[in-house]
């Protein structure tokens, strides 16, 4: 079935669509710092959203959708397989900040993570970005799909991002 991208205004953002999205990741490896290197180290986790997770998402993913950010969803038939959310304002130094990147467990590997980071970066370069900011998983599978973009380490790291999750990798892709 083909996957559709979609453009989710707030009104169409609730808990029913993301009934047939799946979050879970078994995580081994994750990636950190190490003499100025990343280095996979193990750290085997389930990550996987509760429901106060999934409100908190929801409220975020609404902000971003009223406030001229993107909210973009994939569907396969009227079913959310993957979502992207980026900020609508620009990050100094003309970053545009990718704050959200999903694909749905049953579906990941086939291609709908490139298609969500390839619209969100052509929305990003329509409103003046020079480049996405990701604060990006450390999982050694979320960093593979990053480097496969394009993404490199970030010239400039956003403090706040940091503080928000240390362990994620902040990265950068260049418009």
């Amino acid at each position: 079935m083909e996957t559709l991208l979609r453009e989710l205004p707030p009104s169409g953002i609730d808990r029913a669509l993301f009934n047939a999205f799946i979050r879970r990741q078994e995580v081994v490896y994750c990636l950190r710092e190490s003499e100025g290197k990343l280095v996979p180290q193990l750290h085997p986790f389930i990550d996987d959203w509760t429901e106060d997770d999934y409100r908190a998402l929801i409220g975020e993913l609404i902000a971003v959708a009223s406030s001229g950010g993107l909210v973009l969803g994939a569907f396969s038939g009227n079913l959310l397989k993957g979502f992207a959310a980026a900020d609508g304002r620009l990050m100094s130094g003309g970053y545009a900040d990718l704050l959200e990147l999903y694909v749905s467990a049953d579906m990941r590997g086939k291609g709908i993570g490139r298609m969500l980071f390839s619209a969100a970066a052509v929305w990003a370069r329509g409103r003046g970005a020079k480049k996405l900011y990701i604060s990006a998983h450390s999982a050694v599978e979320s960093q593979a799909f990053y480097k496969s973009m394009g993404c490199v380490r970030a010239s400039k790291v956003s403090a706040a991002h940091v503080a928000k999750e240390p362990f994620d990798i902040q990265l950068e892709y260049v418009l």
